[in-house]
């Protein structure tokens, strides 16, 4: 609310999210420890993982607050997911698996319009940092296309 007691932007940008993808706090715990359970147990991702995470209940946390900020602009997070990033051993084949997963996931666990609102983050999110690493690791050159979050079907109420 403003000063004046009226709904901020900022307050009617979150209603309307909301009123259009059904994304909630639980919504979001769903999602993120859904995805986790598979990221941990998959051949390529899950060893990122376990090398670097020691605390999941702290990760898993993080995590929530970071999905939170992202689809809801909440503001939870004060992370740096470039910092973060920077030094794991990942690349191309790592984002594009990350994407796999946390689509499978989304669309598994969330109804189609909140599916499609974290992908199209997701997606976003994956191609930056994707992008930043290869520039600190001196790769400017990259030719290859952003990523584009599938097309999700629609869906009509009656």
């Amino acid at each position: 609310m403003d000063q004046d007691g009226k709904r901020s932007e900022r307050d009617l940008i979150v209603d309307d999210i909301v009123a259009r993808t059904g994304i909630d706090e639980a919504m979001i715990r769903r999602l993120v420890h859904g995805f986790y359970d598979r990221a941990r147990l998959d051949p390529l991702l899950g060893p990122v993982f376990a090398s670097k995470v020691g605390d999941w209940d702290h990760h898993l946390a993080k995590m929530c607050d970071f999905w939170s900020s992202v689809a809801l602009m909440s503001g939870r997070y004060h992370g740096q997911p470039m910092v973060a990033h920077l030094p794991l051993p990942i690349g191309t084949p790592h984002f594009d698996r990350w994407l796999e997963l946390f689509g499978e996931t989304a669309r598994a666990l969330c109804p189609p319009a909140a599916a499609a609102h974290f992908l199209e983050r997701a997606y976003r999110i994956a191609d930056s940092l994707e992008l930043g690493i290869a520039f600190h690791k001196g790769e400017t050159g990259s030719s290859r296309p952003r990523r584009r979050a599938p097309a999700m079907p629609e869906t009509t109420t009656s």
